[in-house]
């Protein structure tokens, strides 16, 4: 029979909080599902469009994270910083969702009806002929324009709604010790939306294979996909209402926050320069963005060829995002709490480049041995060299991503918790609206020279493998320099 002790144990392990925490912490994990359900369900749509689309493939990815990708986010960083100066931190939340929400649902039932006609078909095959194949990543970009902004907007909601809105507002009413308790419940709750909008989207392509002859299949998935993320963006801005009307923000002046919201380009710039602290933050989210993107792009590529429908396409995608969803609460309740606890900060937040490194070390053997004896054994076993490669690639994104949402999330957003909250607004909003982008477009550069110099993807992978090998070591000694600072500053508040 089990004392009193290891039923409070037991408890405080899976479910750490109090009664009276229970209305901030509720509304909060419902929050972050709904972010993360629109952004699971952008994520693979996007996907979908770019790469399946119209003398596309995996090689526009690159060219889209940094041609359209980066520009976007400073044009957001410049109107967030502009519109900081006259809105409270709760005006500018309801803006930003408002204008995603809107210009969704512009695309679903404004612009894509139209796109044969708004693509820049004539131009595109113009420059086909008098560009070189390497840059055909690069056309594909102006051919589907009306996709490539699809795309960038959809890349914006993770970083902007969940990154700066969502984690900032958790960073600001919870301390350090509640966020040991509180975030890897989120992750819990919030991660339900992975499998569950990976089913949802997977529902939305059995939808569109039945579709009447005559009727466009795409046209009718997005507009159910899009009337369900609306509503899950209403109900966003209507929990955060609550939460502030009803639990926090009331100590917290309108003018005090339009001053710590004024923030500019080369401020947020300078910031980040003149912190090592923050620094080391900013290398951490640069060198994951460059490793992920330079295993997923060439994992994405083989997925093309083994999917060229994007029904087909979409479908994998949605299983994918179910199995990763399944995986990361797997990791929240029995690895996340336990791990940062008991072995600390540095340990948890090692964890994902360790994998990372790993499964990316196996996913380009795999890929660089094309007549080894892996791919004759497996195609003895009848399973083809592509979608050997898928199958890895597929396992190599759930296991990064499930270790990314389940461990790279919340230890990096606890490291903002102790700072000033100037610099944790100023810093924050220079690390995750720029430093994301930055991280995906170094990575593009990369990709885009060797595609440049080597025709396509598939040949440059050797490279791509030796230079991603390079930021996991800066990753690594990354999180150990921020180690060591986080747990000092932890030590002398304490």
């Amino acid at each position: 029979m089990k004392t009193n002790k290891q039923k409070t144990t037991w408890r405080q392990r899976f479910w750490p909080v109090y009664g009276a925490e229970l209305k901030k912490v509720i509304p909060m994990m419902l929050m972050f599902y709904l972010i993360l359900f629109n952004y699971t369900v952008l994520r693979d749509t996007k996907d979908t469009l770019v790469v399946t689309a119209s003398n596309s493939g995996a090689e526009i990815i690159p060219f889209l994270k940094l041609w359209v990708n980066v520009p976007f986010a400073i044009f957001f960083t410049i109107f967030y910083s502009y519109m900081s100066n006259y809105m409270t931190r709760q005006g500018l939340f309801y803006l930003v969702i408002s204008i995603f929400i809107g210009f969704f649902f512009s695309f679903t039932f404004i612009i894509h009806p139209y796109k044969e006609q708004l693509h820049l078909i004539k131009l595109a095959d113009y420059l086909t002929k008098h560009l070189p194949v390497g840059l055909a990543g690069l056309i594909a970009v102006i051919r589907n324009w009306t996709y490539t902004l699809f795309y960038v907007m959809s890349e914006l909601w993770g970083s902007v709604c969940l990154s700066l809105l969502f984690w900032g507002f958790a960073n600001q009413i919870n301390t350090v010790k509640e966020s040991k308790r509180f975030y890897a419940l989120f992750g819990v709750i919030g991660n339900l939306a992975l499998p569950s909008a990976g089913l949802f989207v997977y529902f939305a392509c059995k939808v569109r294979e039945n579709t009447p002859v005559g009727i466009d299949p795409w046209q009718q998935s997005l507009e159910f996909m899009t009337s369900v993320i609306t509503i899950s963006g209403l109900l966003i801005m209507l929990i955060f209402w609550w939460i502030n009307k009803h639990v926090v923000y009331k100590n917290i002046s309108n003018k005090e926050e339009k001053k710590h919201l004024s923030l500019s380009i080369k401020e947020s710039f300078f910031h980040i320069i003149n912190s090592k602290y923050l620094i080391c933050i900013a290398l951490i989210v640069v060198s994951y963005g460059v490793c992920i993107n330079m295993v997923e792009v060439t994992w994405k590529n083989h997925l093309r060829m083994q999917y060229p429908s994007p029904n087909d396409y979409n479908k994998f995608m949605g299983l994918f995002s179910t199995c990763t969803g399944v995986l990361t609460m797997f990791m929240m309740l029995f690895v996340t709490n336990n791990l940062i606890r008991r072995f600390g900060w540095t340990i948890a937040a090692l964890m994902t480049p360790i994998v990372l490194l790993v499964t990316g070390a196996c996913f380009f053997t795999v890929v660089l041995t094309k007549d080894g004896y892996i791919a004759s054994l497996f195609g003895g076993m009848g399973i083809s060299y592509i979608f050997l490669i898928v199958l890895l690639g597929a396992l190599q994104n759930i296991l990064s991503k499930s270790t990314k949402y389940s461990l790279f999330d919340p230890t990096k957003e606890m490291t903002y918790i102790p700072l000033d909250q100037e610099a944790k607004v100023k810093g924050k909003a220079a690390v995750d609206v720029i430093g994301n982008p930055t991280g995906k477009s170094t990575g593009s550069i990369i990709q885009q020279i060797l595609i440049v110099i080597f025709g396509s993807l598939a040949v440059s992978a050797p490279y791509i493998a030796a230079i991603s090998l390079i930021f996991f070591v800066i990753w690594i000694a990354s999180v150990k320099s921020l180690g060591r600072q986080f747990n000092a500053i932890n030590q002398e508040d304490s």
